[in-house]
């Protein structure tokens, strides 16, 4: 393969595929490509500008194909799809990459390092963990409520008021069902901590990037 201005790049889990355009003929060439093949496919490509659209494992890929030699162009995905002539396939997905990172003023997406995607991804947990933990406040919220039991919609102040609770509970409801609550109850609890955990552990990310500004 001759050198290309732009080689189309459509990424996947296993079968990734190529388009470009060869300079010297027009010749239009479509490759398809394993997972395990396509770093070294790379690798025996002159330098040159490989699109992507910047989703799922874009980033690493992107790092990848940047250390041996090429530049880059990760798109927005919602800016490929009006490329998209035909039925959706790989091979359309990669003809639709390719057309797209060559139109005038378009917008690329910036290359994420390592130290960038773990603060995101710190994020990502910590929002899993708060919609995880609002699921099951609120589901024992509302069992405790079918037994006459009225709780603030706080957490801190669910927190404070749910112990005093308890014994007056176990006066109402059988012994299995106390101990499904406190289980639940202390499921809470562990999200809590989870999230704590998080929040410094993205503080300490962050700290890292200043210092590397600095």
């Amino acid at each position: 393969m001759n050198e290309h201005s732009v080689i189309g790049l459509d990424i996947a889990k296993s079968v990734f595929q190529v388009h470009s355009v060869d300079t010297t003929t027009g010749q239009i060439v479509r490759t398809k490509l394993r997972r395990k093949q396509v770093l070294e496919f790379f690798a025996k490509q002159p330098p040159q500008r490989v699109a992507l659209e910047a989703c799922g494992s874009a980033h690493w890929w992107a790092r990848q194909l940047a250390s041996l030699g090429h530049r880059v162009t990760l798109l927005s995905p919602r800016l490929v799809r009006p490329f998209v002539l035909r039925n959706k396939t790989d091979a359309a997905d990669a003809q639709a990459i390719w057309t797209a990172a060559q139109q005038p003023g378009i917008k690329v997406v910036a290359v994420k390092s390592p130290l960038q995607q773990s603060i995101l991804a710190l994020h990502r947990i910590r929002a899993q963990l708060l919609k995880m933990r609002i699921m099951q406040t609120n589901a024992v919220r509302g069992l405790l409520y079918e037994f006459g039991i009225t709780l603030p919609q706080s957490d801190r102040a669910m927190s404070q008021q749910l112990p005093a609770q308890w014994a007056a509970l176990e006066r109402e409801v059988p012994a299995f069902l106390m101990e499904s609550l406190r289980e639940q109850w202390q499921r809470v609890c562990e999200f809590s901590h989870q999230l704590l955990r998080s929040i410094a552990g993205s503080s300490i990310f962050a700290s890292r990037i200043l210092i590397a500004k600095l």
